[in-house]
């Protein structure tokens, strides 16, 4: 009887695992922009990488490629992304300003081709940069009342980044809670505890800057997303945040 039970429990307990654990889904199928919308004359497909450009193509603003497959919360994003000069970035729990011209605000991972805002939180058409590179910080709606504390160096963190070659990018966010991360490397981390401006769930976009001296290519590829489950969190959780 006791043997039995225990074999009861131990199943049901691996039954639940397998329940709420959720396997990490292909964004990207390597071999067109199905699941995607952009520019075609910016954005396109090479060698299994999505590639977006700005040679010979007029942009007054900042465009996206946007993934059509719903908004994201809580996650775990890995990608694999090269950059040739200029500036580019990923965008996440964002939101849709021009569906018409592919502009999206909000979250960015952000990334450069000399490596100086590579691994940052800045927020598109909002608050700009939230976090730098080797800094955990914590916002609140009151600026005064903001906190910074050093997780490294930003110069040796920028060591670990490849120039013009391929890097792995991973972003989690989990209720109030966002990491950047290259090549194992933590970049930075943020608390966002302004209530006011902060997203807790929005679309992904992959980005490519308007108004650059010289044309920039970026590579992405291997886009994979993994859901979490819900991070609970004193002043609100993704579960009953508003964005």
């Amino acid at each position: 009887m006791i043997r039995t039970l225990y074999l009861a429990c131990i199943a049901l307990f691996v039954l639940s695992g397998v329940a709420s654990s959720k396997e990490p889904k292909e964004l990207f199928n390597g071999k067109d922009l199905t699941g995607w919308d952009g520019d075609s004359r910016v954005w396109g497909v090479e060698d299994g990488a999505i590639v977006g450009h700005t040679k010979d193509v007029p942009l007054k603003a900042n465009t996206f490629l946007i993934w059509k497959g719903g908004d994201v919360k809580d996650f775990k994003l890995t990608c694999k992304f090269k950059l040739e000069g200029g500036n580019s970035g990923i965008q996440y729990r964002s939101k849709v300003i021009d569906p018409d011209q592919w502009i999206v605000g909000g979250y960015q991972a952000d990334m450069d081709g000399e490596n100086k805002y590579t691994g940052i939180l800045y927020e598109e058409r909002g608050r700009g940069i939230l976090t730098n590179r080797g800094d955990k910080h914590t916002t609140n709606k009151d600026k005064s009342k903001d906190k910074t504390e050093s997780i490294g160096n930003a110069d040796e963190l920028a060591k670990a980044i490849h120039q013009n070659d391929w890097n792995e990018y991973v972003v989690e966010a989990r209720g109030i809670h966002l990491k950047h991360s290259i090549n194992g490397k933590l970049m930075s981390e943020t608390i966002d505890h302004d209530k006011e401006h902060r997203a807790d769930s929005g679309v992904l976009a992959l980005q490519v800057h308007a108004n650059l001296p010289m044309p920039m290519t970026v590579h992405f590829r291997d886009i994979k997303l993994e859901e979490l489950e819900p991070a609970a969190s004193k002043d609100g959780s993704s579960k009953t945040s508003k964005k």
